[in-house]
């Protein structure tokens, strides 16, 4: 099967290749040997690597993973923010074998801030801004998920703590999280990135939408929706209307949330899992779930992870010293009008002292 297609410009084809000069199998040409690799799941890459240096090399290098895309192999993996008890930011990546489920600890993030904004866009998650030493950052970090290397990104025109952010046609929102008590803050209230120029742009707002902090944000049938603490609006970037939420959404939205199949998710008062459609304005109760689950009432925090519902939670340790950090897997699907929810799996899968906090978690194709 060849790796490119008519669709793929001449680069990309270009990129699929592997790197000259070696051999991946013996007895197997280059392009069949990547081609089999390729669609190997990920997770036993670390293994595989250890087999011969030209694998190693090739699991290192950005064509391993455009033949993976090219061949539909890529796969979603989880992404978990914590931080400790001694407030520093602890980053991990869900592990799945068909033996066992493991949150793998990957390098820290430089100058971690407190209250930034999450964008996955691509292999890359976008860290942006938040405090540090309790000032307002403009800086962007960016963690390469394909090789779990961290970079600086193109700074913001303003800084920003507790600010929504989303993705839309390829390109980044960020919306408040600042001040808007003079020129900058104010027509900078909103900003959008284009990766392919690194340049952040003004996204123009009315004076009576700004508000500083956002404690939720998702993207939903195109539109940024970014939920204050008085009242939720939505910008709709392709073209550029703002517009308050409704009041339904406005009241049930609590806590962390995600989107699945345009179904916006999140936990209310109760700690039971509910979604909202934004075509026909009702939230309706997740149905069907194992009795096995708790009641998400804090510390919960979700994910779109190719489909399925993944919902990440804290849960008191045994010892009393420690905190547990639970993971489940939930399929979720419509019938007869109602949302529906079967539990793949669910289970501890890690350990931390008592007072850390789960921040965020991603999902990410590769």
């Amino acid at each position: 099967m060849s790796l490119s297609s008519s669709s793929s410009s001449s680069s990309s084809e270009s990129e699929s290749e592997p790197p000259t000069g070696i051999c991946l199998i013996p007895s197997l040409p280059d392009d069949v040997a990547l081609n089999c690799l390729a669609r190997i799941p990920r997770p036993y890459h670390p293994v595989l690597s250890l087999v011969s240096k030209p694998i190693h090399s090739l699991f290192s290098s950005p064509h391993f993973y455009q033949a993976r895309f090219l061949l539909n192999s890529t796969q979603h993996h989880l992404y978990l923010t914590l931080r400790s008890r001694a407030s520093t930011l602890l980053w991990f990546t869900l592990h799945r074998t068909p033996s066992r489920i493991l949150l793998v600890p990957l390098p820290s993030q430089p100058s971690p801030a407190i209250g930034s904004a999450y964008a996955v866009l691509g292999s890359t998650i976008y860290v942006i801004g938040g405090s540090i030493n309790d000032v307002p950052s403009s800086h962007i970090w960016l963690l390469d998920c394909r090789f779990h290397r961290w970079r600086r990104g193109p700074s913001m025109r303003v800084g920003r703590e507790f600010a929504a952010a989303g993705v839309v046609d390829g390109k980044i929102y960020v919306i408040g999280g600042c001040v808007a008590d003079n020129w900058a803050r104010s027509a900078n209230w909103a900003e959008v990135l284009d990766p392919a120029s690194e340049k952040w742009e003004r996204v123009a707002s009315p004076a009576e939408v700004r508000e500083k902090w956002m404690h939720a944000s998702a993207v939903v049938d195109g539109k940024v929706y970014a939920m204050a603490d008085r009242g939720g609006i939505a910008l709709d970037p392709r073209c550029g209307a703002w517009e308050s939420v409704g009041t339904e959404l406005d009241l049930g939205w609590r806590g962390r949330a995600c989107v699945v199949d345009d179904i916006l998710y999140c936990y209310d008062y109760l700690g039971k899992i509910k979604g909202f459609d934004v075509k026909s304005g009702v939230w309706k109760e997740l149905k069907g779930l194992h009795k096995g689950l708790p009641r998400f009432l804090c510390g919960a925090t979700m994910a779109d992870l190719g489909g399925k519902l993944v919902v990440v939670w804290e849960c008191g340790g045994g010892n009393g010293k420690d905190m547990d950090i639970w993971c489940a897997e939930i399929q979720v699907s419509k019938k007869n009008g109602e949302l529906w929810g079967e539990v793949d799996w669910f289970q501890k899968v890690l350990s931390v002292p008592k007072g850390s906090s789960i921040v965020h978690c991603s999902s990410v194709a590769l």
